[in-house]
């Protein structure tokens, strides 16, 4: 099976309510659809598997999942660690993960295509744009029994610490924008 893409898209987005936001923030309006929308297209329009973790009661982001037949995991997660282990679990078929958020719709799918194709020579690729990192971060299948026992909220940030990592560099200023507040949000036209 091919290299997927594992959209965590069970948080919470705390930071954007307590900043004036209402709602979850992947329910954003966002360049005429929401920001989960906004993600998940650029995820599918790169034509690899996309798999979605999401918590049960975010419907507009299950619904969005059903309309393009992108399979779901629910998982009320504590923390993106336990997102990447349900994600990862779920397509214990795949060869290669792309991990990615879904609150950053601005990564285009042609930068899910070139962290892919690095993947065929590293074990672990996150691409870089000015030195900044950024996602997807992608990972080989020797990763699948530690991507599955992640859990807390630190995603995989003890592995990426630990392992070599594979640095693409990217002049994509879109793998490093997400939408943490809602001042992030570009304006309506």
């Amino acid at each position: 099976m091919a290299t997927g893409i594992v959209i965590a898209a069970a948080g919470r987005g705390e930071r954007f309510t307590q900043a004036g936001g209402t709602g979850n923030k992947l329910n954003a309006a966002l360049q005429g659809s929401t920001v989960f929308e906004q993600t998940l297209r650029q995820a599918l329009a790169s034509g690899l598997p996309v798999q979605v973790v999401t918590r049960p009661e975010n419907l507009p982001v299950q619904r969005a999942c059903a309309a393009h037949q992108v399979p779901v995991t629910l998982l009320a997660s504590g923390g993106l660690g336990e997102s990447i282990a349900a994600g990862v679990a779920a397509t214990s078929g795949w060869h290669g993960w792309l991990i990615h958020l879904a609150d950053m719709p601005f990564v285009t799918p042609a930068v899910f295509l070139q962290v892919a194709g690095a993947l065929q020579q590293h074990s672990i690729v996150r691409p870089v744009c000015q030195r900044q990192p950024g996602h997807p971060v992608g990972f080989s299948a020797v990763w699948r029994n530690a991507l599955c026992a992640l859990c807390g909220d630190r995603g995989a940030r003890d592995l990426l610490s630990r392992e070599p990592v594979y640095l693409l560099p990217l002049d994509q200023p879109g793998i490093v924008q997400d939408i943490d507040l809602p001042s992030q949000l570009p304006s309506p036209p």
